[in-house]
């Protein structure tokens, strides 16, 4: 089958490190199904295993890819949920918890095996290229928007970096939800983007709030953190899935301390979780920002667009 897979690491350069190409196609193995794919999306996980964050040489070849959405041997539509060991499943007890492409062959490929317990039957509502957008970015801003920070309608949220998927969808989420969204970018169309996607106000990074929130939404890291900390309210939380531009330095403890500051990570999240994103979505309306769509045969090029950091919302690559 043709995949997309890391063949070596490359830190300056990741996207030159993967290769697309013929790979063996899934083995049967009990309490598992192989996943014809119809459409699958990149993530900053992608970037960082090419860089060769996460994975060992020995695992190379490894197939990336998180997200999927596709169809079953028995013909019915599903979307993957890329968390492998959370709940033993078709793994055992002792699986340690992992991402696909992480332990496992990932979803940038014709056909996806994992526990048939990971599977969640896709909504008639939303298209395949929707629905591989939501198992990482748009189900990790869902868990850190209501989990992570547990804010309701009528609260206020920071998010910081517009354009990637996490931070896309988080104002899209929080919109649709009633908060009273803030976004950060550089770019000035980056801004002019979120507010379309239903933010209240949008500013360069490090410009003064009108008020203080009461959660920020993090996953730039370093280039951030400083504003993240001064933007929230007292008690209020940072929740915090990632860090693009490295740890922070300093990491302003005394203000967090004094101020009883609240800093919650999250990773992912769980099947009902990603079950209850699709509702949502449904519900609503909400679709996924895609920025740009790519065959399996242009991998290179979709992650490279990622690694790029001028992509908006999502990019979804498909096998045909």
């Amino acid at each position: 089958m043709l995949a997309a897979y890391a063949a070596r690491f490359s830190p300056d350069d990741p996207a030159s490190a993967l290769e697309v190409g013929e790979r063996p196609a899934p083995q049967a193995r009990e309490n598992w199904t192989t996943v014809s794919v119809r459409a699958a999306s990149i993530n900053h996980h992608d970037v960082w295993s090419l860089k060769g964050v996460g994975l060992s040489e020995r695992q190379l070849p490894m197939i990336l890819g998180c997200d999927a959405a596709g169809v079953t041997p028995e013909g019915e539509n599903v979307v993957v949920h890329g968390v492998i060991g959370a709940d033993g499943h078709g793994v055992g007890p002792r699986e340690p918890r992992s991402i696909l492409s992480e332990r496992y062959d990932g979803t940038l490929a014709e056909q996806v095996a994992v526990p048939t317990a990971n599977l969640i039957p896709m909504p008639a509502a939303l298209t395949f290229e929707e629905a591989a957008c939501l198992p990482t970015a748009w189900l990790t801003a869902y868990r850190m928007l209501f989990h992570g920070a547990a804010l309701t309608p009528g609260q206020s949220v920071l998010v910081q970096g517009v354009g990637g998927g996490v931070a896309s969808a988080a104002i899209a989420l929080g919109a649709a939800a009633g908060l009273e969204v803030y976004a950060t970018s550089r770019s000035e169309s980056k801004r002019e983007a979120a507010l379309r996607m239903g933010a209240v106000g949008a500013v360069e990074p490090g410009d003064r709030l009108p008020t203080r929130v009461d959660a920020v939404i993090e996953t730039v890291g370093r280039a951030t953190w400083k504003h993240s900390i001064a933007s929230v309210k007292n008690g209020g939380t940072i929740a915090i899935a990632g860090h693009t531009t490295g740890d922070p330095e300093p990491a302003l403890l005394t203000r967090v301390f004094f101020h009883e500051l609240r800093i919650q990570g999250v990773t992912m999240g769980t099947r009902d979780d990603l079950a209850d994103l699709m509702s949502f979505l449904v519900r609503t309306g909400l679709r996924p920002t895609i920025d740009s769509t790519f065959p399996l045969a242009e991998a290179r090029a979709a992650v490279d667009r990622v690694a790029s950091g001028e992509h908006l919302g999502k990019v979804v690559v498909t096998p045909s």
